[in-house]
């Protein structure tokens, strides 16, 4: 049986969790990190929204940004989405919450994301999760040792997660973003 993932909204004091799991060894082969002042911009702003997965214990499990909040079209970006403790099932659960709060909580039309082509175990679960693989940006992200990777861009459709949904979004407070 999958985790329980309970979603909120993150503050300005769950920053320092964040940026701890950014920095979770191997996790820069995948997630890009930002400075204390990047996140605190960012959270603060009406273009993203960062979410928390508290775990079946009530602790911070992992986080994920949105961006785009604000984008005209309806297309909102899953910009980063980590969890503390990679290969615990948690990933899916979040997954799922993170779809039904965005189209929940938000007009999107479309929520989509980058993955590092050699990121496995990611993109199964984003297949899983019912995100179409729409094309490869070549030799797009710059590696920490250097080399570069193709990134792969993903979706899922408001109506595609509509089809597959099960159970009622969580409903959290948000900026709303203007219909398409």
């Amino acid at each position: 049986m999958a985790p329980r993932v309970a979603l909120r909204p993150a503050t300005p004091a769950d920053i320092p969790f964040v940026m701890a799991v950014e920095r979770i060894p191997g996790h820069d082969a995948f997630i890009n990190l930002w400075a204390e002042e990047e996140h605190a911009a960012s959270i603060a702003g009406p273009d993203h929204a960062y979410l928390i997965a508290d775990g079946p214990d009530g602790r911070p499990a992992g986080f994920a940004i949105l961006s785009d909040m604000r984008d005209v079209h309806g297309n909102i970006c899953l910009k980063r989405i980590a969890v503390a403790a990679p290969g615990q099932g948690l990933g899916a659960p979040f997954l799922r919450a993170i779809g039904g709060w965005t189209f929940g909580n938000t007009a999107a039309h479309r929520l989509w994301l980058y993955v590092v082509a050699t990121n496995d175990r990611a993109r199964h679960v984003y297949r899983a999760q019912h995100f179409a693989e729409e094309g490869t940006l070549r030799e797009a992200r710059l590696n920490p040792d250097g080399t570069r990777t193709a990134l792969i861009l993903m979706s899922l459709l408001r109506r595609e997660w509509a089809a597959r949904a099960a159970g009622p979004a969580p409903m959290i407070p948000t900026p709303a973003i203007p219909a398409p």
